[in-house]
């Protein structure tokens, strides 16, 4: 097993850059996956988020393909978001900053006017979401025979997100001769699926339990009843803990995100907080990663379009303020912290309806979520009735997913007020002497 990246028989290049990244020791996924992709063997990656796997295949990626050649793609690196995309090409460029490889990235949400420009003017590794790649490849821009390498990388993500139909396109539009990988941080039955349809001979590269999260994450769950006392919550962790120094808070939805990243905007200022989700403009969204990554800002609220997105090694907590409901997504979330040998804590936040959710994630990640007390100095709101309502409709429609005969706790209760209403109805009278049968008997008996 090589014990440093020497052992890899990089040339100086690349050596060079990865000293300048501050890389010392390869980790477990490099370790195992460098000298594969480097025999062109493919690849079947079973790994998380901040074990360095970009790396693992990005770095032999350049040592096979050396130096700028001709204008068409020779590696192709396939993403499922924008900011994942982003960010596996500024890891490229560092990795590529000695060599001539011309390294680029295209993606949706924004104008396609610059990227055609760098596609045009030569290109040896492209990086891509499948929306745009299928575009400009139609478009005429994208040429594909010369592809050597394809990289899938989230491909879990990828399927969870529709993209399959885009992902068999490209499939057939690549030269059938290549070498492939494919990296996921679960290992399901659809990517055992694809796996099979896309790799030949694949070696499985798996450096921790299936959807295992990273050894140097601490978690934590609290039992909240409702939004506002999740928010007391929150604003206790980022007033009154001295620990949180740079925090991530992943939100469900869009509006969530925005409610929270009000809250924290009233309580500080957009020099400590900004928000990214789906809503946002792309150039919004780049500058609110790059302003968090650059320590402009210490809290960054975000939906789960980010979870893949961002690579920062100082994060020291995230907290789920509300729990996914994609269960592979919690091993996503919390991979944003503990990452790059650095130790981080990974806190959720749960309401009664979200309980359901937290049993689906204990089973997928092997491991139960260690339960907090609230701490004493964070208020207890009551539950509004329309979110108590909401809750129960919640719990109501879990418990008919798990049970098709399950016809919802209003039912029930109205069922029971039956039961008690035949009890009542069949339960012997006193004779009082009194009412229609009494009169009826005295009536009748004058004729006998």
């Amino acid at each position: 097993m090589p014990n440093s990246f020497a052992d890899f028989n990089f040339n100086k290049q690349i050596l060079s850059a990865v000293h300048d990244a501050g890389y010392t020791l390869p980790t477990p996924v490099q370790q195992k996956a460098i000298p594969l992709i480097m025999n062109g063997q493919d690849i079947l990656g079973i790994a998380q988020t901040g074990t360095g796997k970009t790396a693992a295949y990005i770095l032999p990626i350049l040592m096979k393909l050396k130096y700028a050649q001709g204008n068409d793609v020779r590696g192709l690196i396939i993403a499922p978001t924008r900011e994942l995309a982003i960010q596996i090409h500024e890891n490229a460029k560092q990795y590529a900053h000695y060599t001539d490889l011309r390294i680029e990235v295209i993606y949706g949400g924004i104008g396609p006017k610059r990227q055609i420009e760098a596609i045009i003017k030569g290109i040896d590794i492209l990086i891509a979401t499948p929306g745009r790649l299928m575009d400009l490849y139609l478009e005429g821009y994208v040429v594909t025979k010369k592809i050597q390498i394809l990289v899938l990388d989230e491909a879990d993500k990828m399927m969870d997100m529709g993209f399959m139909p885009q992902i068999n396109k490209v499939l057939e539009i690549i030269p059938k001769k290549r070498q492939n990988m494919l990296f996921s941080a679960t290992m399901s039955e659809r990517i055992e699926k694809l796996a099979e349809n896309f790799l030949l001979w694949p070696t499985k590269v798996e450096v921790s339990p299936q959807a295992t999260p990273a050894d140097t994450v601490s978690q934590a769950l609290y039992l909240l009843p409702n939004f506002k006392t999740k928010i007391n919550l929150l604003r206790h962790f980022v007033e009154n803990d001295a620990e949180v120094l740079k925090l991530i808070v992943f939100c469900r939805s869009r509006s969530n995100a925005e409610n929270v990243y009000k809250f924290l905007l009233r309580r500080f200022n957009d020099k400590h907080v900004k928000v990214l989700h789906a809503n946002k403009g792309q150039n919004t969204r780049i500058n609110s990663i790059n302003a968090f990554k650059n320590d402009e800002v210490r809290i960054l609220v975000a939906t789960d379009v980010a979870a893949r997105g961002i690579d920062v090694s100082q994060v020291s907590h995230v907290i789920n303020f509300d729990v996914p409901i994609i269960y592979e997504d919690y091993v996503h979330r919390i991979g944003r912290t503990g990452r790059a040998l650095n130790t981080g804590k990974a806190i959720t936040f749960c309401n009664p309806a979200e309980n359901y959710f937290i049993h689906k994630i204990e089973k997928l990640i092997k491991q139960t979520i260690p339960v907090l007390p609230i701490p004493k100095t964070v208020f207890i709101e009551e539950t509004p009735y329309e979110e108590k309502q909401t809750i129960n409709r919640e719990i109501d429609n879990q418990k008919k997913k798990d049970n098709p005969d399950f016809k919802g706790a209003f039912h029930e209760k109205k069922l029971s007020n039956k039961k008690s209403d035949v009890k009542k109805n069949n339960k012997p009278k006193a004779f009082s002497g009194k009412g229609k049968t009494v009169g009826n008997f005295k009536k009748n008996a004058k004729k006998y």
